[in-house]
């Protein structure tokens, strides 16, 4: 019951600090593209205004490598967000791995102290107290339902959670993609605009 109460303290923190870590607003906020394309727009992206959207949240910093090769090509300004993703896509999955292994193991151990309780059943019969003690039966078989159902009470909430935070991370991942591939569309689309604009004066 150790390990298994133990688990269930772990799983019920990583819960909460998901729900509280993996909110919308806080991964990719709604109006922060619009927000960076206008500070482009009016030339405030200097080095100091990129470090703070760095901090802003995940998504800020996808945009911020985005901003820092902006007068690179779009296969260099592209390669560097997806390789910043990459280690925004890890972050968001933090502990995951862990709360899917307590959700895995619960029940196995939820299963031994069903097994070491049934053994003690039997050393009960078997002993030199035989059937005439139905007290030491009746506790071993409790110890074997009393871990089972801790094991499947620990593990199915954990199960269910842990689908769920991934089914969001996945979600999440596919907005920060959708925002910056619109602001590599606005940086490079305007620059594309601008030189054909170029190239009709010169004619």
């Amino acid at each position: 019951m150790v390990p298994i109460l133990l688990c269930s303290v772990i799983a019920v923190a990583i819960i909460g600090e998901r729900l509280w870590a993996l909110q919308r607003k806080k991964i990719c906020p709604q109006h922060l593209v619009p927000q960076v394309w206008q500070g482009v727009k009016n030339n405030q992206m200097d080095s100091v205004h990129i470090a703070a959207l760095m901090k802003d949240s995940p998504l800020g910093r996808i945009l911020a490598a985005g901003l820092i090769h902006r007068h690179h090509d779009r296969a260099v300004m592209k390669e560097n967000i997806e390789d910043v993703g990459r280690h925004v896509v890890l972050d968001l999955e933090r502990y995951l791995n862990t709360l899917g292994t307590i959700a895995a193991v619960s029940p196995l151990l939820g299963l031994l102290g069903t097994v070491t309780g049934i053994i003690r059943s039997f050393n009960v019969i078997s002993g030199t107290q035989g059937m005439g003690n139905p007290a030491l039966l009746a506790g071993g078989i409790s110890e074997a339902l009393v871990t089972t159902a801790a094991g499947m009470i620990v593990a199915i909430p954990s199960l269910i959670c842990y689908r769920y935070f991934r089914g969001r991370v996945d979600e999440l991942v596919v907005s920060m993609e959708q925002e910056a591939l619109k602001l590599v569309e606005m940086l490079h689309g305007d620059r594309d605009k601008e030189s054909l604009t170029a190239e009709k004066k010169r004619a």
